[in-house]
């Protein structure tokens, strides 16, 4: 099978197009033909090796798992002993961080309890998209924020991976939502639900007289201090994400970390991060808002396997526009690859 790995941390250029051996699953595990996998934040900096603590999980000189990738959406080859759920042929979908990455190879053997069905109505490309950053955008939103009907939502970096996800979900609770990017993409925001859309660079969102109920950041970097200022009295703030480069990169995720506990204590408004857990049954939920139409994949691009770098370098750039797609050499035929 062909698969990427990397020896080293570094640019893109580090990832390789190698053969490897297939794997086979021990009990417990399904081997999964994947179709198509997607780029997130955490694969960038875990090839990267930046920011430099998360080297105390990835490995502080050299990565432990050499092939990146989280996402998968695939078909069942066949199953270990013990397997309960999946049979061969099936159509699956995951995120397979917590069993080590690897989802960059056209087979994975993954415990069972990190896939669930696929959608029908979508293809494994779109499927590919969801399982970090939706389940990123349903968590924020449900756990984190205590979003409810009527509330006033607002998603920062709204034409990202996971804003697209967040508009959508946020409207299927019944929110007015109000998306912020950038100009080119006010179009796409509102084609998928939102109801009022702010071109970052021509209005200040923290300055136009509203208020809202609950902020998610997905991207970018304003200060803490400017989301609280935009929250109504008892509104919450979560940040998801942050900025791919500068000096504020990591700040978006930090100040709520650090600060947000503090902030917090001092009155009704509530700031916080949030990291997504592992949960197949949130799989289940948004699995079911797509095949009622509530809920759409955006793809910005697709790459083959062979050309991962190519797809870490354009979306280190930070203007991807929806989700960026890894296709797999064996689903070839036909495809109209970046």
């Amino acid at each position: 099978m062909k698969s990427i790995v990397f020896d080293n941390y570094g640019p893109p250029e580090v990832l390789r197009y190698i053969d490897a051996e297939k794997p086979v699953p021990e009990d417990g595990e399904v081997l999964v033909k994947v179709h198509a996998s997607s780029v997130n934040f955490n694969n960038l900096t875990f090839v990267i090796g930046k920011p430099y603590f998360a080297r105390f999980w990835t490995g502080l000189t050299k990565p432990k798992v050499r092939t990146p990738g989280n996402d998968i959406a695939g078909t069942v080859e066949s199953a270990g002993g013990n397997v309960t759920m999946f049979k061969p042929g099936d159509e699956v979908y995951g995120d397979i961080f917590s069993c080590g990455y690897g989802a960059y190879s056209e087979y994975v053997s993954v415990p069972e309890s990190m896939i669930a069905f696929k959608p029908k109505n979508i293809s494994f490309e779109e499927a590919a998209t969801v399982p970090e950053a939706a389940k990123v955008a349903l968590q924020a939103l449900r756990d984190g924020g205590k979003i409810e009907a009527g509330m006033n939502v607002l998603i920062y970096g709204a034409a990202g991976g996971i804003g697209t996800f967040a508009v959508q979900i946020a409207k299927s609770y019944g929110a007015e939502v109000t998306g912020v990017c950038g100009t080119r993409n006010m179009d796409m925001v509102r084609s998928i639900g939102a109801d009022h859309v702010i071109d970052y660079t021509t209005e200040d969102f923290t300055k136009n007289g509203r208020s809202y109920d609950l902020i998610v950041a997905t991207a970018g970097y304003r200060s803490i201090f400017d989301y609280k200022r935009a929250l109504s009295p008892h509104g919450i703030y979560v940040a998801t994400g942050g900025s791919m480069k500068g000096p504020n990169s990591m700040k978006q995720i930090f100040q709520p970390m650090l600060l947000g506990p503090w902030i917090s204590r001092k009155g009704g408004k509530k700031l916080s991060a949030w990291s997504a857990k592992l949960s197949r049954e949130d799989l289940d939920v948004l699995g079911k808002l797509i095949e009622a139409g509530k809920v759409k994949p955006v793809i910005d691009r697709t790459y083959l396997l062979s050309r991962t770098a190519d797809a870490f370098r354009y979306y280190a750039e930070g203007h991807a526009n929806g989700k960026i797609v890894i296709r797999m050499e064996h689903e070839l035929s036909g495809v109209n690859a970046g």
